[in-house]
């Protein structure tokens, strides 16, 4: 990932932050921010589809991308407000799922 997600991430975690405080509600809510963009996420995917006959056609992949990209994100500010470093977090699960794929290219 490059640095400007990673910033991003930083920022986004500081202003909200400033803005609604740290206590355990706030980090609820930032937790349960995931589940609402995963929600978006089935919504854009049901539009692709166009499995509502009332609305048709209404999105497309990319509509589908950046709603999981939301998803992401949302994680790695909750991951960064509860006071832990997303990047070392991120980069420690990848390891982990990559090893469990046989024949897989370790190297990182």
């Amino acid at each position: 990932m490059s640095e400007t997600t990673w910033t991003a991430v930083r920022a986004a975690r500081a202003w909200l932050d400033q803005a609604n405080g740290t206590d355990r509600t706030e980090l609820t809510c930032r937790i349960l921010k995931v589940t609402e963009e995963a929600g978006e996420v089935a919504r854009a995917w049901v539009g692709l589809l166009g499995q509502n006959p009332r609305k048709g056609v209404t999105h497309d992949l990319a509509d589908v991308a950046d709603e999981l990209a939301d998803v992401a994100l949302a994680a790695l500010v909750a991951i960064e407000s509860l006071g832990l470093d997303a990047r070392e977090v991120l980069a420690d699960r990848a390891g982990r799922v990559q090893a469990r794929f046989p024949l897989s290219d370790r190297s990182g």
